[in-house]
């Protein structure tokens, strides 16, 4: 198998698929590809399994693409302006994502629920009280939400991050989540509630953007039910 990953901040995966080769992603992450691709629907590790992966971001549905020849081609999309980034999952790396970072892996990739052991860290913490875990073997694209910057946390160190920032972390790395302390800073401070804690050893990968943030940022923009919209000064 050969990827490129292309289109910059609205970034795309080019494969190319020798026969048998088979690759899985979510439902509607395939922009397009050769005649000479087959695809499958069905819920991998059955219906209890999938329920659960749908709490945590991810389709009920997962799709496998094969090809049928060698050199078939296909690419797939991110859903969000971000950066794809690749991972080599083993016995030795495992990892944990947010809601949605799932674009595409080998078939060898395991793609599960994980249930956070504080339930109120899970559940407060901005990104869901199921989040998705990858084992087994193969190669892992990832999409992250805006541009990407990587931490190597020591033993024992601890980072606090503001919520829906957290794109993905090693396995051995422990999260949770503590509430903001003070009066004013809960209140005017514009943080939320909660920031998230992850505690090394281990590496994070963070996120500058969050669909959340620039979704706020829209909704000024967005026409109200009435049929009126908001309307924005100029001094031009």
């Amino acid at each position: 198998m050969i990827y490129e990953i292309v289109g910059g901040s609205f970034p795309a995966v080019n494969m190319v698929l020798d026969q048998g080769e088979t690759v899985v992603t979510q439902s509607g992450a395939m922009a397009w590809a050769d005649t000479d691709i087959q695809m499958s629907t069905n819920a991998e590790g059955g219906l209890l399994k999938s329920i659960g992966r749908a709490f945590s971001g991810a389709s009920l549905m997962f799709v496998k693409h094969t090809a049928v020849r060698d050199e078939s081609k296909i690419t797939f999309s991110a859903s969000f302006p971000g950066t794809i980034r690749e991972f080599m999952v083993d016995a030795d790396h495992e990892y944990i994502a947010q809601k949605s970072a799932f674009l595409v892996a080998q078939e060898g990739v395991q793609i599960d629920a994980t249930i956070n052991k504080n339930f109120w860290a899970g559940l407060l913490g901005g990104e869901g009280f199921v989040l998705q875990k990858f084992s087994g073997e193969g190669l892992l694209l990832a999409e992250i939400d805006g541009s990407v910057v990587e931490l190597d946390l020591k033993p024992g160190e601890q980072i606090k991050i503001e919520t829906g920032h957290v794109a993905l972390f090693d396995a051995s790395v422990q999260y949770d989540v503590e509430s903001v302390k003070g009066f004013k800073n809960i209140f005017f401070g514009g943080q939320g509630l909660f920031l998230t804690t992850l505690t090394g050893p281990g590496k994070v990968w963070l996120q500058t953007l969050t669909a959340q943030d620039m979704a706020q940022k829209l909704i000024p923009f967005i026409p109200s039910s009435s049929g009126t919209t908001v309307k924005v000064s100029s001094d031009k």
